[in-house]
C-alpha cells in the first residue's frame, strides 16, 4: 500500500449512505413538525439539504480521490466540512426534526446527550473546540496518519464536522439551545474563528520545505512542485476558509450598526417627547 493509499475512495461511500439517512429523516420530521410559514420551513430545508450535499461532494466525488494527489485539493476538502457544511446544517434546524420520526427511547438518550453537552456549546468553548480540532489534525504527524489510514481519515472528517456545528450552534443559537451572544459578540466571535485558519495558512505558506507526506510523492497534477502545492494549500485556508466567517461577521456588525441607529432613534425620540411634557 502506498503512502497516499486510501481503500475508502469508493463511488457513493459510507458518507452519501449517512447522508441519505438524515436527509430522509429531516424530511420525514418535517413532516410532522407544527405549522410555520412556508418560506420558512423551505428556506430551512434548503439549508440543510445544501449542508449535506456539501458533505457528499467534499467526501464522496472526484475531489475525495484527488486530495490524495494535491495537498490544496485535501485542504478545499477541509474547508467544505468545517466552514461550508455545519453553518448550513445549523440553519436547517435539523434536531427536532431528525430525532423525530426515532423511537422514545432514543429521543430521551438524545435529549440527555445534548443536556450532557450543553456547556461545550457555549460561545467561548464552542470557539476553544473549533481551534483545538483545527490545530491538532493538522499536526504533520497526525495529518500524515490521516493519509495512509481511512479510519482516522474518517474520524478526521467527523471530528471537522462536530466542531463546525457546535460552533455554529453557539452562535447563532439553534435549538435546543436557548442563548447566543449578541450581535457585536457574535461579529467577534466569527473575527476569532477565522485567526486559526490564518496561523496555519502563514505556517503552510512560508514554510521552506514540505510539511506533509504529499512531498514524497513524485508526480503531481498539473506538475505542481511540493511546495507550491503546499502555498496553494495555504491560499486555500486563508482565503475560500475565512469567507463563510467574514460574510457572517460582516452580518452580524450591519445588524448591531442597525440596532444601535434604532435605539439612538427611540432616545432621542423619547427626549424630545419629555422636553414637550
Amino acid at each position: 500500500m502506498g503512502v497516499l493509499a486510501n481503500p475508502g475512495n469508493w463511488p457513493l461511500g459510507a458518507p452519501f449512505v449517512v447522508c441519505v439517512v438524515l436527509a430522509l429523516l429531516y424530511a420525514r420530521g418535517d413532516r410532522t413538525a407544527g405549522p410555520s410559514p412556508g418560506r420558512d420551513r423551505r428556506l430551512r430545508a434548503a439549508a440543510f439539504y445544501g449542508g449535506l450535499a456539501s458533505i457528499v461532494l467534499a467526501l464522496d466525488t472526484p475531489i475525495d480521490s484527488y486530495a490524495d494527489r494535491l495537498f490544496w485539493v485535501h485542504m478545499s476538502q477541509h474547508v467544505l466540512l468545517l466552514t461550508v457544511a455545519p453553518p448550513l446544517l445549523v440553519l436547517g434546524r435539523a434536531w427536532p426534526r431528525l430525532w423525530r420520526p426515532l423511537p422514545r427511547r432514543a429521543q430521551r438518550g438524545g435529549a440527555r446527550f445534548f443536556s450532557a453537552a450543553a456547556p461545550l456549546a457555549r460561545p467561548p468553548a464552542a470557539l476553544a473546540l473549533l481551534t483545538l480540532t483545527l490545530a491538532v489534525w493538522h499536526v504533520p504527524a497526525l495529518y500524515n496518519e490521516t493519509l495512509r489510514n481511512d479510519f482516522v481519515h474518517q474520524c478526521e472528517h467527523l471530528c471537522f464536522v462536530v466542531a463546525g456545528i457546535v460552533f455554529w450552534a453557539a452562535i447563532l443559537g439553534a435549538p435546543p439551545l436557548r442563548t447566543r451572544p449578541g450581535e457585536l459578540g457574535r461579529c467577534v466571535y466569527l473575527v476569532l474563528a477565522m485567526i486559526p485558519g490564518w496561523i496555519l495558512a502563514l505556517v503552510l505558506a512560508y514554510a521552506p520545505e514540505p510539511l506533509y507526506a504529499y512531498g514524497a510523492l513524485g508526480h503531481r497534477p498539473l506538475g505542481l512542485s511540493a511546495l507550491a502545492d503546499q502555498q496553494l494549500a495555504a491560499g486555500v485556508m486563508w482565503v475560500p476558509g475565512s469567507l463563510v466567517y467574514a460574510a457572517a461577521a460582516a452580518w452580524s456588525l450591519y445588524a448591531w450598526l442597525g440596532s444601535e441607529a434604532d435605539r439612538r432613534q427611540a432616545w432621542v425620540a423619547g427626549r424630545h417627547v419629555n422636553a414637550r411634557g
